[in-house]
């Protein structure tokens, strides 16, 4: 019946297909005829306005008031998180970049990073160490300078091994940058190569930032 009242033959659709936002497919309404941009989780949904089938999504009509439209959930009601686009299910672990590994979890998600923030000291074998971006590698990796490579680099900064260990000394992880999504944490530490006062981050993530409502087409 409802596909009787809203559903016309022939198919009338735009010469033009919509652009979608990322992470949205085009597919076939409601009624197989043109096609539309997919819901997402989340989004509102109804029998023209179908939720993407390929994220597992469905279109959720138990908290909805009687003849008005749904939200698109996943079917089993299982709690998921959508980042960049893409919707990821409790539970699923994933990599938005090769330096970041993320969980999903009670409908938020955490992420860690998977290259070492660790800081290199000076040694006997390697008094001059420097951190480069390797190509065809994700992470940066240190690299022992002979100290003529070193003095040549940048003669300015150039300064001798350090002949005593370095007493370390830092302040604690301020709050992260961002109160939704990804940021950055920094700190004041003297854990480098010339034992000096220097600011340091890394990533942190407090919860998820909540997906922006899409209303419907006019």
């Amino acid at each position: 019946q409802v596909c009787a009242q809203l559903c016309r033959r022939p198919c009338y659709c735009p010469w033009v297909p919509p652009r979608c936002p990322r992470g949205s497919p085009l597919v076939l309404d409601g009624c197989g005829c043109c096609k539309i941009c997919a819901r997402r989780l989340g989004e509102p949904c109804d029998f023209l306005h179908v939720c993407d089938q390929s994220q597992g999504l469905v279109c959720d009509y138990s908290s909805a008031p009687a003849g008005t439209g749904g939200t698109c959930n996943f079917e089993d009601d299982e709690e998921g998180c959508e980042v960049n686009g893409r919707v990821y299910r409790d539970g699923e672990v994933f990599q938005p970049s090769c330096k970041i590994q993320c969980h999903c979890l009670g409908g938020g998600f955490t992420c860690i990073p998977l290259c070492q923030e660790d800081v290199r000291l000076p040694t006997p074998d390697c008094p001059y160490p420097r951190r480069v971006e390797i190509p065809g590698k994700c992470c940066p990796e240190w690299i022992c300078e002979a100290r003529e490579q070193h003095l040549l680099r940048d003669a300015r900064a150039a300064s001798p091994a350090l002949p005593f260990p370095c007493q370390e000394w830092g302040t604690e992880w301020s709050p992260c940058s961002a109160t939704c999504g990804l940021g950055f944490a920094t700190r004041v530490s003297n854990q480098n190569r010339y034992c000096r006062l220097e600011t340091q981050r890394r990533l942190c993530t407090l919860r998820p930032c909540p997906a922006l409502p899409a209303a419907f087409p006019a």
